[in-house]
């Protein structure tokens, strides 16, 4: 059966197991997927829950796996292992210190479009020279990408 699902995975009809998903280079960014997901101290539910996040879209970084678990890290820089179905490659980001200006143009003389507060999640769908297109509940605009958690640092330097 396992073989089966390989052969339709390599194919495009079937998506390919998370184990065999995850051939990506440590760390990266991902988000909570579900509702509720809870940190254990260990990769494995034998091992006691140190945290239950209730906010899906949180960024996260994922430093390492074992199995179909996930080490993450989140942003205020608690780690501990998530099973990877709670997680999703969706790039989010949350703000940083003060308020962030969400601006028309990648520039910090353009039209100010929004204000967002520190603790704001959005989705990040494009980042370059030092800013990044950022989507709050359909309110996007620019942000400069220094002023965020969750984004690579590549994508941060201008």
């Amino acid at each position: 059966m396992r073989r089966l699902m390989l052969v339709l995975a390599a194919t495009g009809l079937v998506a390919a197991p998370a184990a065999e998903a995850q051939k990506r280079a440590y760390p990266y960014f991902a988000s909570i997927r579900a509702t509720k997901a809870r940190m254990r101290k260990g990769p494995g539910r034998n091992y006691p829950a140190s945290w239950l996040y209730v906010r899906p879209d949180l960024p996260v970084r994922v430093l390492d796996s074992y199995k179909e678990w996930r080490k993450v890290e989140d942003p205020g820089g608690t780690t501990g292992w998530m099973q990877g179905n709670l997680l999703s490659d969706d790039r989010t980001a949350i703000v940083l210190g003060s308020e962030a200006p969400l601006h028309a143009t990648p520039d910090p003389g353009a039209k100010l479009l929004y204000r967002a507060a520190p603790g704001v999640v959005g989705r990040l769908s494009k980042c370059a020279r030092g800013w990044c297109l950022f989507d709050v509940h359909g309110r996007v605009g620019y942000v400069e990408a220094n002023r965020l958690w969750g984004v690579e640092p590549q994508e941060a330097v201008p």
